[in-house]
């Protein structure tokens, strides 16, 4: 940080690792009690690596907390009734408590056809309709792993939210949306803003707790951001452009010296050191939300399991509990 930022880091990675060790416990509570570990398929269409990354990742965080992982790589010229079939097996397999297809899929393939063909109990994306009713009607469910990330994030470092305006800035189906209905269940007044929304900047600054989803690198600034606000990040964007990368990060040496070497950084949808001067408390990124999906992933993976098997154990404390 430079050294005019003055906000608190809310700390992705080390919120993210203790649930990780929480998930780990309850594997081996799970197992102890006679049941197997729960398993997590996972379907990847083409070979975008990016995609194939983020997989592998969910695969390795399986693996690290003592569950089963799988992934099924198929072709990019894979037609709908093929994949739907691979769905079907896996809805089919009773080794598998948990099912994610990763998006994008190919333009030939029907995302939402695929998506609502996942058995709602194996949905540990939380896409299907079913799951999705279930969050705006308070039932038990499975949630989306970004939105339940900032959740245990924000609850875990003791921000209040009961009777606080929250904004969520983006209203898409797996951040935006969801985030608005987990807020409203903990008490907070919620604005959900769009690219339709007049003055974005003076809506911002009405919330106590701000939380970016909208996908445009550094788009959220100082004037998006009241004194004392809670700034979350969703966002991970990358800049190519030195003139960009100047623009955002001046003065950062450590921001600075890595685009030197690697010709990127990443920066979220916030202009993070502009926010930070008037935020009570920020998310980097990286380290910030972007550890807590893969660790909010695990804990749905979890849930599943221990339902599927009769074993509803949870801990005190434990997310989900």
């Amino acid at each position: 940080m430079t050294e005019a930022t003055q906000a608190n880091l809310l700390d992705g990675t080390a919120v993210a690792a203790e649930i990780r060790s929480e998930v780990a416990a309850g594997v081996a509570a799970l197992t102890a009690a006679g049941g197997r570990a729960p398993g997590l398929a996972a379907v990847l269409v083409g070979d975008d690596p990016a995609s194939r990354r983020y997989v592998g990742s969910k695969a390795k965080a399986c693996e690290e907390v003592g569950m089963l992982s799988r992934v099924l790589t198929l072709p990019a010229d894979l037609s709908q009734a093929d994949l739907e079939a691979t769905v079907d097996d896996l809805n089919a397999d009773p080794a598998i408590d948990g099912i994610l297809v990763q998006l994008p899929l190919p333009k030939q393939l029907d995302e939402d056809a695929i998506l609502h063909r996942i058995d709602p109990g194996k949905d540990v994306d939380g896409f299907h309709p079913e799951n999705v009713g279930h969050l705006w009607l308070d039932l038990p469910g499975f949630v989306p792993a970004t939105p339940a990330g900032v959740m245990e994030l924000l609850r875990r470092t003791g921000v209040e939210l009961e009777g606080k305006h929250a904004v969520v800035v983006g209203r898409s189906h797996i951040v935006g949306k969801p985030m608005a209905a987990l807020l409203l269940a903990e008490n907070a007044t919620v604005t959900v803003c769009h690219s339709r929304t007049r003055d974005l900047a003076a809506v911002c600054r009405r919330a106590d707790v701000l939380v970016a989803a909208v996908g445009r690198a550094g788009m959220i600034g100082a004037e998006h951001v009241a004194p004392g606000a809670v700034v979350v990040d969703v966002g991970i964007n990358v800049l190519t452009e030195r003139e960009d990368v100047e623009r955002f990060f001046a003065g950062d040496e450590k921001k600075l010296g890595a685009f030197e070497r690697r010709g990127s950084v990443l920066i979220g949808d916030v202009d993070f050191h502009a926010a930070a001067a008037n935020a009570a408390a920020i998310t980097p990124v990286p380290g910030g939300v972007g550890p807590l999906t893969i660790a909010m992933l695990l804990v749905n993976t979890l849930t599943a399991g221990r339902r599927r098997q009769g074993l509803e154990i949870a801990s005190a404390g434990e997310p989900g509990a």
